[in-house]
């Protein structure tokens, strides 16, 4: 494919269209498309133009657009979506979370950049909003300890995670969108004493003069899951915009993890490989096998002797789980399915994931699972919980459109 079909491409152009906007002849075009001829540089910055353009036009069904970095799966862009956004691009370097990511946003006219490290601020189209949820191992309670253990450095001394912040800082210095949203854990105002979050708060507030509000959300208020976590919004301009006004309901009130759970009891068709037989029971897999429960209850009583808390998490359906991490994968001990009767404890599947995280609503499993479950458990984890995001950009939504009224009105 030569550069100028890829860019054709990535306009959303036919060729008879390429020809008209840019002024040449379709002959000039096909030959230009075909790499029989190269095309002059001007050529190329116009259609580059050109591409720009489109990908930052709001049609009538999408009332403004927003790019999504560190995308994982997308739950970012869900609750952006739901409020008539539109996606002009993606960046996401994990090659499965990629795959299950175009499977589940198919309508994308664009690819997915791969490293935003190597990525120029002028190849990524102008938008309205910034979504990242930036990597959180550098600034989590576990992660921190982690590489305390290993002598490692965390937080922006990591240089291969922490620093990811300043890639979006030079993005928005660039763009100047009218609004953000990021994420992360709970743990990042605390991080090095404070040290981190001053850092963070100056960047976006002193250097790049944005107004912005966090708030902490526990994703229990909306799933059956203790998950904290902090959402840093920002706007271009003064706008009224107040986080307090965010109607949280009571964490007290959530559900519980019955309506995530798969019933077994034939309500639900059987989904293989998550489960099977005519009344969709849970795969023989999920379940622990000896050995391992074993393990987990040896290591548990170790620890509970020398008085610490460390030891698996046993949940029925009346409960409300742990907070789901990406090391799901090795034993699932965070979050164990009792299942009563003397029988061993099983782990989620990844579809009762997808509905721990608001991926799929209870009893639905419209979300596309593409990779194997140990991708599936590794992304889930690293995600973040959609009706929490949903809430916050709703509440988003009104600023976001009068500030794009507002370019509007100043073009015309």
């Amino acid at each position: 494919m030569s550069d100028f079909s890829a860019l054709r491409q990535k306009a959303g152009l036919g060729i008879p269209e390429t020809a008209e906007r840019l002024g040449y002849t379709e002959r000039q075009v096909y030959r230009w498309e075909s790499g029989k001829n190269v095309p002059r540089k001007v050529v190329l910055d116009s259609l580059e133009a050109v591409r720009h353009e489109r990908c930052s036009e709001a049609t009538p069904e999408h009332s403004f657009t927003f790019i999504d970095l560190f995308a994982g799966i997308g739950g970012l862009r869900r609750g952006f979506d739901a409020i008539g956004g539109k996606c002009i691009f993606t960046c996401e370097r994990d090659k499965h979370s990629q795959e299950t990511y175009r499977a589940n946003y198919p309508e994308d006219n664009h690819d997915i950049f791969p490293d935003i490290t190597k990525l120029r601020e002028e190849d990524i189209p102008p938008h309205d909003v910034l979504l990242a949820g930036f990597p959180c191992q550098p600034f989590s309670i576990a992660g921190v300890s982690k590489k305390n253990a290993l002598n490692r450095p965390h937080g922006f001394a990591c240089e291969t995670q922490g620093t990811l912040f300043f890639d979006i800082q030079r993005i928005l210095a660039f763009h100047r969108p009218k609004a953000f949203l990021l994420e992360n854990v709970k743990n990042l105002v605390n991080h090095d004493k404070g040290q981190t979050f001053k850092i963070i708060r100056n960047v976006l507030e002193n250097e790049l003069g944005y107004t912005i509000q966090c708030r902490i959300l526990d994703a229990k208020s909306w799933l059956p899951q203790h998950r904290e976590r902090i959402f840093i919004v920002g706007f271009r301009d003064e706008c009224g915009f107040d986080f307090e006004d965010l109607v949280v309901p009571d964490v007290l009130k959530g559900p519980t993890l019955k309506t995530i759970l798969h019933p077994e009891n034939g309500e639900e068709a059987p989904e293989k490989p998550f489960t099977d037989g005519n009344i969709g029971r849970v795969s023989d897999k999920y379940t622990l096998s000896d050995k391992l429960w074993a393990y987990l209850q040896a290591y548990a009583d170790k620890h509970k002797a020398k008085g610490n808390g460390f030891g698996f998490g046993l949940f029925g359906a009346e409960g409300v789980a742990r907070t789901l991490s990406a090391r799901y994968h090795k034993d699932g001990s965070e979050i164990l399915i009792d299942r009563g009767d003397g029988r061993n404890p099983r782990r989620l599947t990844p579809r009762e994931c997808a509905r721990l995280m608001g991926f799929d609503l209870p009893g639905h499993s419209d979300f596309i699972i593409p990779v194997s479950d140990t991708q599936a458990y590794r992304q889930f984890g690293n995600s973040v919980a959609v009706p929490a995001v949903e809430a916050v950009a709703q509440l988003m939504k009104p600023y976001i459109l009068d500030a794009r009224k507002e370019v509007v009105r100043k073009r015309a």
